[in-house]
Order: structure tokens, then sequence, then C-alpha cells
């Protein structure tokens, strides 16, 4: 943890004191690692033997979750909506 915390950091300092620089490959560079670290995050979870046959458990919870995050959200945001199309409705009467 503590190893994690030290490269934030030391990053954040990194990225302090280069901020009056022009860094164009940046952008690119961290979307080839991210893609690096995604596709070796599916390597370990297609070797494991254990999260391969329970994948079909995992898929219907894993959907679950997202169909009740996905509707939480649309409800929500639905609601906030109706509140501010009710507050605009007073503020022009």
């Amino acid at each position: 943890m503590f190893t994690v915390i030290s490269l934030m950091l030391t990053g954040i300092l990194a990225g302090f004191l280069l901020r009056r620089r022009k860094l164009d490959g940046v952008h690119r560079l961290i979307t080839v690692l991210i893609w690096g670290l995604l596709f070796l995050l599916g390597v370990e979870v297609g070797s494991n033997e254990r999260i391969i046959r329970g994948l079909h458990t995992l898929g219907l919870e894993a959907l679950a979750i997202a169909v009740a995050g996905t509707l939480g959200s649309v409800l929500a945001a639905w609601g906030l909506w109706q509140i501010a199309a009710r507050r605009r409705k007073e503020d022009q009467a």
C-alpha cells in the first residue's frame, strides 16, 4: 500500500513540476498503458479456474447490478428533472 501511495504522490509531484511543459505524447502513452493493463487483467482472469467455473453466476450478478444501477440513475435524473421543471415554472409565474 505504501508503494502505491508513494507512486501516486511521485506522479503528482512530477505533474506539478512539469505543468508548464507541453507533453503531447502523454495522452497516447496513457491510453496504450491502460489497454495493456486491461489485456493483462483479462489474461489473469482467464487463467483463474475458479473465476472461469463461476463465470455464468458472475455474469448474472454483474447484469443485475448494471441494470439496477442504470435504472437508479435514470430514476434519479428523472426526479431531478421534474424538480427543476417545477422550479422553472414557479420562477416564470
